[in-house]
């Protein structure tokens, strides 16, 4: 598995699921895991409901919580992580 380099690449989600304890992103590259206090500071003190509540750009460059008005871009939330083996 390769890391996602620390050059400006482009990267774009495929799907994005909000669980309890973070947010799972699948690439390209493959999927990766972020806790939520990784994310932002809003997200981490956010509600399960308005952390759920998100939209993935329809290019897949970022995803937007409308009820926190929150939007980050997928590039740097896994920039220099590896992907997370799922069994």
């Amino acid at each position: 598995m390769e890391t996602v380099s620390a050059k400006r690449e482009i990267v774009l989600a495929s799907q994005v699921e909000a669980k309890v304890n973070g947010l799972w992103i699948t690439t390209k590259a493959g999927k990766y895991f972020i806790p939520w206090e990784e994310c932002s500071s809003k997200l981490a003190q956010a509600t399960e409901l308005q952390r759920t509540f998100m939209e993935t750009t329809p290019s897949g460059y970022g995803i937007h919580w409308p009820l926190l008005d929150e939007d980050l871009a997928v590039g740097p939330l896994v920039r220099g992580r590896k992907p997370t083996r799922v069994k």
